[in-house]
């Protein structure tokens, strides 16, 4: 489906539009005016397709189906170079001078991902912008971009996630070939690159999608964010859109990999879920590349994870907001809304970096039903660990984009930030968080007067079900999603104060964990942990011998004194102590040092403090 350039000088156009008897293409002349129309053939699946010579790459052109005069834009278009109201424009995908020939691509394991929204990342807000300050991502020991959603949306700002033209990147970030231009620096970086799409919901504003078909929608089902999308009732073509749009960003883009957003929301009946053919579709697509699959999922169903051929959808990793929930909850000590079923306790951290999700199958108070699934034989990596997203920075108390930092004791959010780095699960950043950015990152959108209040007072209805938001008026106080916000959440040239000392925090933990022999292989080598404390834990990795153990003590507390000690994990290897390798109270990240923990007079633990051990030979 599309317009497909032959390279040459003609076009081929292919739309569905079963709900219609006739269908044809317009093409705009060289000044931008109403030219030649060509109709289409029409087969027995409802396709309307033909070839019209002289319509080249740069061509601007719409569809009319039967007596639409005004004409719409393709639901497979490449390029929007008005935006989504105006008209589609022919696209050369192999125009482009790839130089990353040698590229593989990437694995799960060993990753470290940052979450990036190409339009706040830089002042500019453009791809090639961004693509110039990867290099500083790659020396703290960033591995992989996940970016936000770029499909073409209405307005001039927004999240991405209200998408009405899926295969075309958005035009507010630059062209089709300067996104190409930000993967091919990326992966002369070594970086992997992998998009966030949205296959759960089409935008409000822009989307002339059902004008072409009823049959895109469903009223089977009910969905969060608007018509849910038909993938079960007569939807062959709607399924055939999905999985070509995973292919197309693998196969002309060379991402390595799809971030499927809130998967909980894409509703299916057929006998292959879509999640599964849609991740069959990119590994397809990429050939010998390998790819990484990522799925959000709210209900934690990580059934997703096992192979099609279990019953699963063969997704390499999904999202884990029960390690965030117990994170934020021990920093800050709220408990309100989401966060009521959690402790922020040692425990909660063990089992996290055990097992991956915290919620199995348990009773959820929060819901009123039970939540998750077994992760029984998941390796832990494959759960994305993260202390900041999108999401959860813009629900911030009031909805004002505090970043966790700034909602925490410094000390304890240093070790925090050593658990996280340093536990087996993949660690995920969000921009800025490197660098402790003090910019919020707000909820932004451009949509027009009622749409934007109507949205504004539904994210208000959102926050109202934290208990201190709903004593104020919200509506009133919540930031308005409009141009103000947008501008806030933009980068700008300063540091942030302290930005030095959390960049050496930052690289030297990822450092440690790419480079320490143990700790690298943390989620394939045995480990075990224990509680110390109502605040205080370890985590212990074997080496290929005891003598190459590490230990990981993690005090959210005040000072401890541990005596006795009767905790067998504590215990060093034969004819050894234990050695500081590594302390998150170091002065390089603004700490105040940090003394022996295992001596004469027993266990003497720091509080607010993350240490590292390695045993040294006596």
């Amino acid at each position: 489906m599309g317009a497909e350039f032959d390279r040459v000088d003609a076009t081929h156009f292919r739309v569905w539009a079963p709900d219609h008897a006739g269908a044809s293409v317009v093409i705009y002349d060289a000044d931008g005016r109403i030219g030649n129309e060509h109709p289409l053939v029409r087969d027995d699946e409802g396709y309307f397709s033909g070839r019209v010579q002289g319509a080249v790459a740069g061509t601007l052109y719409r569809y009319r189906v039967d007596d639409d005069h005004d004409g719409l834009p393709d639901p497979a278009s490449r390029c929007q170079p008005q935006g989504p109201e105006g008209p589609s424009q022919v696209v050369d995908p192999e125009s482009f001078g790839w130089t990353d020939s040698g590229w593989t691509g990437i694995t799960l394991a060993h990753q470290v991902i940052y979450e990036m929204h190409v339009g706040t990342f830089t002042a500019e807000g453009s791809w090639r912008a961004a693509a110039s300050r990867l290099a500083e991502l790659a020396d703290i020991g960033i591995t992989c971009i996940e970016m936000m959603p770029v499909a073409d949306f209405a307005g001039r700002y927004g999240w991405g996630y209200d998408g009405v033209n899926l295969f075309a990147p958005t035009r507010l970030y630059g062209t089709p070939d300067d996104l190409r231009f930000f993967v091919d620096t990326a992966h002369r970086l070594r970086l992997g690159v992998i998009l966030d799409v949205v296959y759960n919901h089409f935008g409000p504003s822009g989307n002339y999608i059902g004008r072409f078909s009823h049959r895109y929608f469903s009223s089977r089902y009910e969905n969060e964010w608007g018509d849910p999308l038909n993938f079960d009732d007569d939807a062959g073509s709607v399924r055939e859109l999905m999985t070509a749009n995973a292919a197309y960003w693998i196969r002309e883009f060379h991402m390595d990999g799809l971030r499927l957003d809130a998967t909980q929301q894409i509703f299916d009946a057929s006998s292959r879920y879509l999640v599964a053919e849609i991740t069959a579709a990119a590994r397809a697509a990429a050939g010998d590349r390998s790819i990484v699959v990522v799925g959000e999922n709210e209900p934690q169903d990580s059934r997703l994870l096992h192979p099609e051929a279990d019953g699963g959808c063969g997704l390499d990793a999904l999202w884990n907001d029960d390690f965030h929930h117990t994170a934020v909850v021990a920093l800050t000590g709220r408990r309100e809304a989401y966060y009521t079923d959690y402790a922020g306790s040692p425990q909660e951290f063990i089992s996290a970096a055990k097992y991956g999700f915290l919620y199995q199958g348990q009773r959820y108070s929060w819901q009123k039903q039970r939540r998750g699934q077994r992760t029984r034989s998941l390796s832990p990596r494959r759960f994305i660990t993260f202390l900041e997203n999108h999401d959860q920075v813009a629900n911030a108390p009031g909805g004002r984009g505090a970043r966790l930092f700034q909602q925490s004791n410094p000390a304890a959010y240093r070790a925090m930030t050593a658990l996280w780095l340093l536990s087996p699960g993949t660690p995920m950043f969000f921009q800025g968080q490197e660098r402790g950015d003090d910019r919020p990152f707000l909820y932004f959108a451009d949509h027009r007067e009622a749409l934007g209040e109507a949205v504004r007072r539904g994210r208000a209805e959102f926050m109202s079900q934290f208990r201190s938001a709903a004593t104020r008026n919200l509506v009133e106080e919540l930031p308005v999603p409009n141009g103000n916000a947008f501008e806030q959440c933009r980068a700008t040239a300063h540091a942030p104060r302290g930005s030095a000392e959390l960049i050496n925090l930052h690289r030297d933990l990822l450092r440690l964990r790419r480079d320490d022999p143990v700790l690298r292989h943390g989620a394939d080598r045995p480990f075990d942990g224990a509680v110390l404390s109502a605040h205080a834990f370890l985590l212990r990795w074997s080496g290929d011998t005891d003598a190459d153990d590490r230990l990981v003590i993690v005090n959210l507390g005040i000072d401890l004194r541990l005596s006795p000690a009767p905790e067998p994990l504590l215990a060093p290897p034969e004819d050894a102590t234990w050695q500081i390798l590594w302390s998150s109270e170091d002065p390089r990240y603004g700490g105040q040092g940090t003394a022996a923990l295992d001596t004469d007079d027993n266990w003497q633990i720091p509080g607010n403090a993350a240490v590292v051990l390695h045993p040294r030979r006596s």
